[in-house]
């Protein structure tokens, strides 16, 4: 058949893919890719192919993507299927990740690094990786699924288990490389694929699935903002929608729209942050209803059909948790998009991607403004 670049996480999900791949006939070569922010407690790597692997133990006790278990578990796997494994390091790569997440924060706005390291790292430098040893395809363990359409063009399609799909953050992958792109368990449900690794004694058949950003060991994505730029002052008022001031916060990075916990103010009654101003710092609290939005504008799009085939009706997703809401979507000058939904919504965060559907297809998407 082919050969195949395959990143393998240690998760169960790349584990299988790879015993998909095989069965299938192709060659593979199993990837990890040592993208995670160094902790104190973290070791170096060597180049590829070295026994050593990145130690990136998670402070916060949650589980990560890229540990040294990770890594020693994406090697077991390998091993026992017989493919050949090597660990790339791509930490400079992943400096402009890390720059990015910190960068949005610090501006007030909520980013999404899971994302941008689809767009930037496993379908953008993985194809640089592919093309040097002569693969033809760069194969994941998403839950999304690659089917031709009439035109014989490659459409990017929902996971068939609708619970665990993430067509939401593959949007930003360019266009060109769909036709070479591998998602061998986007049509199983999860459960299956987990039965799948017992079947063939995966020791990572009931692994966790990853819960938190990699590089964010401690859990907290404000202080590692703070340490990860120059000693800036973002701290200012808490204050509600009609103005009244309620209390003072360290730094915008600590919040996000929608956000309800860890306000850092006692109000008696549950309140949200509506609102995040970069210019005078403030944070602006409300109730539920003040997070209703009927529209909003995004930027940077990119699509995965020609723009002239994007309806005007369509169903978009504003958060990778969030359920497909219908709505009215115009594409603008300058690669931006406006979208007014059929019904208001709740929580629409700047810096987060809004994501447009045609039934089970991803048309592409943009980043909220």
């Amino acid at each position: 058949m082919a050969r195949v670049v395959l990143a393998m996480s240690g998760g169960v999900d790349s584990s299988v893919a790879a015993h998909l791949l095989l069965e299938q006939g192709h060659e593979v070569i199993g990837v990890f890719m040592r993208h995670g922010h160094q902790s104190p407690v973290a070791c170096e790597v060597g180049e590829a192919n070295s026994p050593q692997l990145p130690i990136v133990e998670r402070l916060d006790h949650k589980q990560g993507c890229c540990t040294a278990a990770d890594a020693e578990d994406a090697r077991r796997v390998a091993d026992k299927l017989s493919i050949p494994f090597y660990a790339l390091n791509l930490d400079q790569e992943f400096g402009r990740i890390i720059n990015y997440f910190v960068e949005q924060y610090t501006a007030g706005r909520t980013p999404n690094p899971c994302v941008q390291c689809n767009n930037w790292i496993k379908f953008g430098k993985l194809f640089d990786y592919a093309d040097s040893v002569g693969a033809e395809f760069v194969a994941t363990g998403h839950y999304a699924r690659l089917e031709q359409d009439v035109a014989g063009q490659t459409a990017l399609l929902r996971g068939r288990d609708s619970s665990k799909d993430q067509s939401y953050v593959l949007f930003g992958i360019e266009k060109k490389f769909l036709s070479r792109m591998l998602l061998p368990v986007g049509n199983y449900e999860k459960v299956v694929i987990r039965q799948l690794a017992a079947k063939v004694g995966m020791n990572v058949a009931e692994k966790k699935d990853s819960q938190e950003i990699c590089f964010v060991t401690s859990g907290r994505y404000d202080e590692f903002v703070r340490g990860n730029r120059e000693a800036i002052d973002t701290s200012g008022e808490l204050a509600m929608v009609d103005g009244t001031v309620v209390g003072q916060h360290n730094g915008i990075e600590g919040f996000t729209v929608g956000q309800r916990k860890g306000l850092g103010v006692a109000l008696g009654i549950p309140k949200f942050v509506v609102r995040i101003d970069r210019e005078t710092r403030r944070v602006t609290l409300g109730d539920r209803e003040d997070l209703q939005r009927q529209e909003l504008t995004a930027a940077d799009t990119n699509w995965l059909v020609d723009r002239a085939e994007v309806p005007s009706q369509c169903e978009v997703q504003i958060r990778y948790n969030a359920a497909p809401v219908p709505a009215t979507v115009e594409l603008l000058a300058n690669s931006r998009l406006h979208v007014r939904f059929d019904q208001p919504q709740q929580g629409v965060a700047p810096g987060q991607a809004v994501v447009c559907y045609d039934g089970q297809r991803t048309l592409g998407g943009g980043w909220i403004e």
